[in-house]
């Protein structure tokens, strides 16, 4: 008598596509989910890299540049020649830029002083600009922006203490 082969599949088999399925959604969870330490970090390393940029814009274009943050958002200014503030709107890199929800951004220091929070932080043409810091923060982590007066902009990074 002849055997009829089996039209389903063998229990290993199951359990080789439910370990390897777990292990898929694990790695992807890992990269795109709840990592706050890492998205803090690209948000504040993203913010330096427009705040150094705008401070060469200022000097290779001979125009005072700025910054300011309102919480959520941070964006950058031009002086007009009346010395009123506009928003840069032809720079892809200096378009205001939304934070994620959990993310706030304050202005912690201009020349070493506390600013207010409707500041704009210059950038200077002649490139002599004050040191200033702006504070990137979520509720696990919290991220220092500072530049310095040769327009060097570092990222530091500690814990939340609130």
């Amino acid at each position: 008598m002849a055997r009829r082969a089996a039209g389903g599949f063998t229990l290993v088999e199951v359990l080789v596509v439910v370990v390897v399925i777990g292990i898929a959604s694990g790695i992807v969870i890992a990269n795109l989910g709840g990592d706050e330490r890492r998205s803090s970090e690209r948000e504040a390393h993203r913010l330096a890299g427009a705040l150094e940029h705008a401070a060469a814009l200022a000097q290779w274009k001979s125009e005072m540049l700025g910054v300011s943050a309102d919480g959520s958002a941070y964006r950058f200014w031009r002086r007009g020649e009346d010395g009123r503030w506009s928003p840069v709107d032809n720079d892809d890199v200096l378009a205001p830029h939304a934070l994620p929800s959990a993310f706030t951004i304050r202005l912690a220091s201009y020349a070493g002083a506390p600013v207010a929070e409707d500041a704009i932080l210059p950038f200077r043409p002649s490139g002599r600009n004050e040191p200033y810091a702006l504070e990137l923060a979520s509720p696990a982590w919290s991220q220092i922006v500072a530049g310095d007066p040769l327009n060097r902009v570092q990222v530091a990074a500690h814990a939340a203490s609130r």
